[in-house]
């Protein structure tokens, strides 16, 4: 049968039967991919560690009629054990999964920027290079501005008045100037703003620098933007530490 490479992340396994998972992973040349690894739950399996969420993989698949086959793994970087290790990346990279999942709605679609953002994003959280809230959130950001859906923060999202502007709404795309602020708009700190165009610019220096106060006030506006674009909310972000 046809067989191809690809390198990717594993974002999800489910058990199928009683020896075999499905793998779906996020890969770099044919986007979001469903494979059947065989007997990799037998303690003899020789790749069923490599394929665990996190992991950065190289996989050989061969075709079948409906879902494909795995059949040879080389790990590039096994990100999954070192996120083990600590509750708040670990929650935090979850939900990066699951978000890169939920933005591939579609089978086979190539999303390069999708996925080297995802991979940038997973390798800057196992090397703990930034606190986690704010690597996912910038990665949230990111993301959703990838797949179109770019908040604004300086100038209004609906008439392009320059800022700064005091209210933010999520069904109008982000900061809203007086004349076309909509009821129910929220009213975030200077700061909490700063924050948010930081983290969508990877100003790194200024996120670094905001107080926890500002990052919980960030982090809800993120969660409210996301949930309103993918229309519900993510399983996994209420379990995400934000002590």
């Amino acid at each position: 049968m046809p067989t191809y490479r690809d390198e990717g992340i594993v974002l999800r396994t489910q058990k199928l039967g009683e020896a075999d998972r499905i793998i779906t992973l996020l890969t770099r040349r044919n986007g979001r991919i469903r494979a059947v690894a065989r007997g990799v739950r037998k303690t003899s399996s020789r790749i069923g560690a490599r394929l665990e969420p996190f992991n950065h993989v190289d996989v050989q698949f061969y075709e079948g009629k409906s879902l494909d086959n795995v059949t040879q793994v080389e790990t590039i970087d096994a990100m999954g054990g070192r996120l083990a290790d600590d509750y708040a990346r670990w929650t935090a990279g979850t939900a990066m999964l699951e978000t890169a999942e939920r933005l591939s709605a579609e089978e086979r679609e190539p999303n390069v920027q999708q996925y080297a953002l995802l991979v940038s994003g997973l390798r800057s959280m196992a090397a703990g290079e930034h606190e986690p809230t704010l690597i996912l959130d910038s990665y949230l950001l990111r993301s959703l501005a990838v797949a179109g859906w770019s908040p604004s923060f300086d100038e209004c999202a609906r008439c392009a008045q320059p800022g700064p502007h005091r209210a933010f709404n999520v069904h109008a795309g982000g900061m809203v100037c007086s004349a076309c602020r909509p009821p129910g708009s929220a009213a975030p700190s200077p700061a909490a703003v700063t924050l948010l165009g930081a983290l969508l610019a990877g100003d790194w220096e200024t996120a670094d620098a905001a107080n926890d106060r500002t990052r919980n006030e960030a982090s809800g506006l993120v969660a409210a933007f996301l949930q309103w674009h993918i229309e519900r909310g993510l399983r996994s972000l209420p379990l995400v530490d934000r002590s």
